[in-house]
């Protein structure tokens, strides 16, 4: 900053612009060559502490989750999907009977290189979403992650999945999640110049989760199969098949609803496949 100067507006997306007055902290004018340090926190309210969760790693390394509330809602192509696939067909009702944790943000390369020394994805950046990885790959992160902390990590179930990215039951009836407008809750091709980007950037969903739309597909835990008109309760998929489901979209495809589903073989990488973690109360 200038010599002389004594104020800083800092800005950051959602969340209120913070004018920091120097002398309210007995500094004054700054001083040429000095070097100052500004520690700020978030302000957490009491809901927010109760539906969070901070799960410490190594190295000062904390994995942030949300907490999702046990409850019922209709998955697949509900009224405000414009056009949708026959496979996101029929909608139905889904009962969730456990409370569960998901994370806050896809997880980062900068997550994966210190669990598993590596970083396979094409594009590099520390707080960009690993890319490139298969099913197969979550799974042997997530067992060296759960002997690291000593947790129970594990990717969500498709109906977690969508439960979470539809805030619930607190979406308004938006087929993206977190907005009707693509844009604001998502890195996809019409705003990303092909590339990932810093997960937790665009605005989050009604439970404060980011990025469940575009940056990179989010592989689920369960084998596709297809959908059924009886209402079902904690649904986890077939035994077997094909392809894992992957959620969300990515810096690379179009405008993809909470309803949309994709496949993939459980071994096979893509640069714009990851993953986001989940964990049982």
């Amino acid at each position: 900053m200038p010599k002389g100067n004594s104020m800083l507006r800092i800005l950051h997306q959602d969340y209120v612009p913070l004018m920091i007055n120097f002398y309210d902290y007995g500094v004054g004018k700054l001083k040429s060559g000095a070097t100052y340090i500004l520690s700020l926190s978030r302000s957490i309210d009491n809901d927010d502490k109760n539906k969070t969760l901070i799960v410490p790693v190594k190295n000062g390394f904390n994995i942030e989750l949300v907490k999702v509330e046990s409850g019922s809602f209709v998955m697949g192509a509900t009224s405000e999907i414009q056009n949708p696939y026959s496979w996101e067909k029929p909608a139905h009702k889904v009962i969730l009977t456990k409370d569960y944790y998901i994370g806050k943000y896809e997880v980062t390369q900068s997550l994966w290189q210190l669990v598993m020394e590596n970083n396979p994805s094409s594009i590099k950046g520390e707080d960009l979403p690993v890319g490139n990885v298969s099913w197969n790959d979550c799974q042997l992160f997530i067992a060296k992650l759960n002997e690291m902390t000593g947790k129970k990590f594990r990717l969500p179930t498709e109906a977690e999945w969508e439960y979470a990215a539809r805030g619930e039951n607190k979406s308004r009836g938006t087929q993206y999640s977190g907005s009707s407008l693509y844009s604001d809750v998502a890195w996809y091709e019409g705003n990303s110049n092909n590339r990932p980007h810093p997960v937790g950037t665009k605005k989050s969903n009604e439970l404060g989760i980011y990025d469940m739309n575009g940056n990179v597909w989010e592989l689920c835990q369960d084998w596709w199969g297809n959908y059924i008109e009886s209402s079902q309760k904690d649904p986890v998929g077939p035994n077997s098949g094909p392809t894992r489901i992957a959620r969300g979209g990515s810096y690379i495809a179009g405008a993809i609803t909470v309803a949309a589903r994709a496949g993939y073989s459980p071994n096979i990488r893509d640069m714009n496949l990851g993953f986001r973690l989940a964990l049982s109360e």
